[in-house]
């Protein structure tokens, strides 16, 4: 029973398994033609899409403000991930246009080589077919996600949390016109349009339809996908990042990176939680450190060597180590030196997003090949590890797991290989 999206909160009478088996059948069968898509069509529907959210801002930003009014009393960084403005609109559209103009992964042939028997054989990328993913928050994500999955030739199922319903649903309008003009179904990418959980339970079990999950939130959320999901799974269950001002650090830049790393956006994965300084710089850098996050609001929790340099650090407890905070609370800790740093990492981190701001380039080898995360960084930012930054185009979310996809996952990371093999007539013998 497929809902109406002019009616996207209700629930009444409503069968999430009937719901999903019609989507994923159209999903299905969108993925066959979006496999055989040009690059072309592919290109022609990312460009009509960014089109259509430019043409309908005013659309997008009215379903957007009354998303926000009924969020009122969350924290802020949550109404910050749930805004749109029109700068964010345009970074939408202009994420678009960014992933039309990448190479084409599909069809793309390589490590062809002839065997003893005069068979050539090799590999050849391939879409993985729907995706689904799951999302909390960002609208900005609907965008975003059906672009790079439109782009690797996938279809694509999503469900963004029910605090974004309005405006999912004005950018699906974007969407499905986009697709229309471009003369691709408009099914290849399909956005829930229920705020019924029951729908989320029966994603996770539709591996019939879907042959891969990407959640996009808090841990709630994600441990939720990891247990239920009958299908692979591509996620990150923390973001704990983490800067470490080395003994050989230039102060300037010491300083910069780190109150970027947390001060430039509270509320995303790849936001610095814990400080960690060497302990002979620290009287250098802590103290014009800390009246900067004061300034910003911050609050700071630090260990006793850190609040004995200033009464406006709090003790840290030892859970604070462990603390996605996505909030303007910041960790501090005083090390020793390069090792004590990267023991703490590997004790307390997430395996996600690590900096080091050293000149000691023996030091910054070392940072870079031991710290076991899927971004490592030297003298920048850990704000940087994002798909857009690296070049992707944009991201369907950052995987801290080691196999297939690893860090942002855009394009490639969307894809698959098979192997090929070119004969004339060969048999084995």
């Amino acid at each position: 029973m497929s809902k109406s999206a002019n009616d996207p909160g209700s629930t009444a009478d409503f069968d999430s398994v009937t719901y999903i088996d019609e989507i994923g059948t159209a999903a299905r069968n969108s993925a066959v033609a979006m496999a055989r898509a040009s690059t072309g069509e592919k290109n022609a529907a990312l460009l009509a899409i960014a089109r259509q959210i430019e043409q309908s801002r005013e659309k997008i930003l009215a379903a957007n403000a009354q998303d926000v009014a009924n969020a009122a009393g969350l924290d802020r960084a949550f109404i910050d991930r749930l805004s749109l403005d029109e700068q964010r609109i345009s970074t939408m559209a202009e994420g678009l246009r960014v992933i039309a103009e990448l190479a084409d992964p599909i069809g793309e042939t390589t490590d062809l080589c002839y065997r003893p028997t005069g068979i050539q054989i090799g590999k050849m990328r391939v879409p993985l077919g729907v995706v689904g993913i799951i999302y909390e928050s960002r609208p900005n994500v609907t965008a975003d996600a059906a672009a790079l999955c439109l782009k690797s030739g996938n279809a694509a199922i999503l469900r963004g949390g029910s605090e974004a319903l309005r405006s999912n649903a004005a950018i699906a309008d974007c969407i499905r016109a986009g697709l229309n003009e471009a003369g691709l179904p408009n099914t290849a990418v399909q956005v829930l349009d229920t705020s019924d959980r029951s729908a989320v339970g029966a994603l996770l079990s539709a591996h019939q339809w879907v042959d891969v999950i990407v959640p996009r939130g808090g841990k709630s959320l994600i441990k939720r996908v990891i247990d239920e999901a009958k299908m692979p799974v591509i996620k990150h269950l923390d973001g704990v990042c983490h800067v470490f001002i080395d003994a050989h650090a230039d102060l300037k830049k010491a300083f910069d990176v780190a109150l970027n790393s947390k001060t430039q956006r509270y509320g995303t994965c790849n936001t610095m939680e814990t400080l960690l300084v060497a302990q002979s710089i620290s009287a250098d850098i802590l103290p014009d450190l800390v009246d900067a996050y004061s300034d910003a609001g911050v609050e700071l929790r630090g260990c006793p060597a850190t609040c004995a340099l200033d009464s406006r650090v709090s003790a840290a407890t030892e859970q604070d180590w462990f603390e996605e905070y996505l909030a303007p609370i910041l960790a501090i800790r005083i090390v020793d030196d390069l090792d004590a740093a990267i023991d703490h990492i590997r004790r307390y981190g997430s395996q996600h997003t690590d900096s080091i701001v050293t000149e000691n380039l023996s030091a910054g080898r070392r940072f870079l090949s031991e710290v076991d995360s899927s971004s490592v960084m030297l003298n920048a930012s850990t704000r940087f590890a994002d798909g857009f930054e690296y070049g992707l185009g944009a991201e369907v979310g950052i995987s801290t797991d080691k196999f297939h996809a690893r860090g942002p996952v855009g394009l490639t990371g969307l894809t698959s290989q098979k192997w090929i093999v070119i004969g004339d007539g060969h048999v084995r013998i």
